[in-house]
């Protein structure tokens, strides 16, 4: 395979599995080094980091508490320390929950708030200098959710929509030296798959819901794309949205 980010250096949050482990397979299979954090995951993460060496890439698994603007400083100082340089950012890491509208506590609304939107600003602002020295990069994962009104996730799309637009500002703010692009995933599915979701797979025109390897195809768009291109939002959603 074509190895295009051979001598690159990605770090990815949340990466120990899911969504995030794709990713950052996707990219040690195109020649990049890759740093993944975890929380409470380490079996996982080890077992990713295992899989991303199996590229003939370095690897490496960082605790980090997106919580705690501390851990993600030192995230940030560990990865210069051990590989010199960070060239592009993935902004993966998030949570999800649902709850009814009326029912959301204070508590509930900044935890969504403050890993879903705080942490990609304080993640980022972390890296700028780092990612402004190689002329690097950052990659959010939104959601479809901060597009698209769910009424019974409306903490989870107000935090998505909210990084959303961090990505644009980031985008202006930083350039020319970062270009700063968003995906907004749509229903994505792994393993089996419950009702619900055949339900929606129905309802999107590409009749089938996403999967983690098209949300890792879009990253690898945005990894090795132009540079040019920056301040963009892509929908994977199989057109759910329209």
């Amino acid at each position: 395979m074509d190895r295009p980010l051979t001598g690159k250096t990605v770090l990815v949050t949340g990466a120990a599995k899911r969504i995030g482990r794709c990713i950052a397979l996707a990219l040690a299979e195109r020649g990049a080094d890759v740093v993944i954090t975890y929380l409470a995951s380490q079996a996982e993460a080890e077992l990713t980091v295992h899989a991303l060496t199996a590229h003939d890439v370095d690897a490496l698994a960082i605790r980090c508490d997106l919580r705690n603007p501390e851990d993600i400083q030192q995230t940030v100082s560990t990865v210069i320390n051990d590989f010199g340089r960070i060239d592009l950012l993935i902004n993966n890491a998030g949570i999800f929950a649902s709850e009814a509208l009326e029912e959301i506590s204070a508590d509930q609304w900044d935890a969504m708030f403050t890993t879903n939107t705080r942490a990609p600003f304080l993640m980022a602002k972390a890296a700028f200098p780092h990612l402004r020295a190689v002329k690097g990069r950052i990659l959010n994962i939104g959601s479809l959710g901060g597009l698209h009104p769910w009424a019974t996730h409306a903490h989870y799309c107000t935090s998505k929509a909210a990084l959303h637009m961090l990505s644009q500002t980031m985008a202006k703010a930083w350039a020319p030296e970062i270009s700063v692009n968003c995906i907004a995933p749509g229903m994505i599915v792994q393993g089996e798959v419950d009702e619900a979701y055949e339900h929606l797979a129905r309802k999107t025109p590409m009749q089938r819901n996403g999967t983690a390897e098209d949300v890792a195809a879009a990253a690898i768009f945005f990894a090795t794309a132009p540079h040019f291109i920056t301040g963009q939002l892509l929908a994977v959603d199989g057109g759910l949205g329209l």
